[in-house]
């Protein structure tokens, strides 16, 4: 019988699925005993926290070296808790970077390993796989291109769908969102999700935020930001500059994109949350020249948005590093938010991408193969 289980997320969505996974976890065992690194929702389903995701949310290869040393103590001391409390069972939430040195290390000490939601080998490396194999108990993917991937590297893996799908699902419509936060019912919403890491949102927010004070002054449009409670206030304020007409909302991204008529989205899961309702969206990204060009030497798809990826093709326009400029956001979106036509196709097209993700359960699933270990 499974008794204690080692679980580590480094990233803010990776916070979100490991919360579900320990819920379903707490809900079939009380008893059982769940550490390792985690966010606030983790540690509210129940996980004690060895560290915390914001200690390790480190942006870039040239952010990744500069904290070196860090990585190195919290790998260090992960690997003490493996011998003093042995877990049955190690899964790992994405967080390639670490989690693939750390699982190494955990496989020396005997422990099993589960791997839920997969690195994003697709995209870039492939070379990976090969490493996982012997490594890996199991890998619960949640796309179903990923299994081919690992079947034909004879590494044992499921489909589980989309975790993503259980936590939108119960997210109840709420008719007085505008009016909550002053925004006019009779205007059309812009939605803006720069990110969740502080690198993220002084690189992304205020080309967004220039972008958006345009269409305001052009076409009359409300702006809103969903802001990640973890993140600062002023951190918002200073990137936002002087368009003090945007508002700024904290804990309400899904009602945000919800309600959204059009979204400008740091590239991320938030394409996919955004997918799943059906809002029309362009896609940002912009880090630095170095790591770009790092992972453009890396990468062998086309597209970078997850939302393209699952459709298998470009249904969303991406503006990457030197496209993403206010003029060339304001020419898109002016042609999106103008024709009526435009738009419900791209929500159809949208809306096909969820269907791709599966069924909601992914959690209970993962929960029931960790138990019956």
């Amino acid at each position: 019988m499974v008794h204690r289980v080692m679980v580590i997320a480094g990233e803010p969505s990776g916070d979100l699925h490991g919360a579900g996974l320990i819920r379903e976890l707490k809900k079939r065992r009380p008893d059982l005993e769940v550490y390792g690194i985690g966010g606030d929702g983790m540690a509210s389903a129940g996980m004690e926290l060895l560290y915390h995701i914001r200690d390790l949310s480190f942006m870039g290869f040239a952010e990744v070296l500069k904290h070196l040393p860090t990585i190195r103590r919290v790998r260090a001391r992960l690997e003490n808790v493996l011998v003093r409390r042995k877990p049955d069972l190690l899964v790992l939430i994405d967080y390639p970077g670490f989690n693939l040195r750390f699982a190494r290390r955990a496989k020396a000490h005997g422990v099993k390993i589960f791997y839920y939601i997969s690195p994003q080998v697709w995209a870039w490396g492939r070379r990976r796989v090969k490493k996982m194999k012997g490594l890996i108990e199991k890998m619960f993917v949640v796309f179903p291109f990923e299994t081919d991937i690992y079947r034909q590297a004879g590494i044992a893996v499921e489909f589980v769908g989309h975790p993503l799908l259980e936590v939108i699902g119960k997210v109840d419509r709420d008719e007085g969102f505008r009016e909550r936060y002053g925004i006019s019912a009779e205007k059309k919403l812009l939605g803006l999700f720069p990110g969740s890491r502080l690198q993220e949102v002084e690189r992304i927010l205020p080309v967004m935020a220039q972008a958006a004070s345009i269409l305001q002054n052009e076409l009359g449009c409300e702006v809103a930001v969903g802001a990640a409670p973890d993140l600062h206030e002023e951190l918002y304020r200073r990137s936002l500059g002087s368009s003090s007409s945007i508002h700024l909302i904290s804990g309400a991204t899904y009602d945000i994109m919800r309600h959204s008529d059009l979204a400008f989205v740091a590239s991320g899961t938030a394409t996919l949350e955004t997918a799943c309702f059906g809002t029309p969206m362009l896609v940002l990204y912009r880090t630095s020249f170095a790591t770009y060009w790092i992972m453009r030497t890396l990468i062998t798809l086309k597209t970078i948005a997850l939302v393209n990826i699952v459709a298998g093709r470009q249904i969303v326009p991406e503006f990457i590093q030197r496209e993403m400029t206010a003029e060339n956001l304001v020419r898109e979106a002016r042609r999106i938010l103008q024709d009526v036509t435009l738009a419900s196709q791209m929500r159809a097209e949208l809306l096909k991408v969820r269907e791709k993700l599966g069924t909601p359960g992914a959690s209970a699933r993962v929960a029931d193969h960790v138990l019956s270990l």
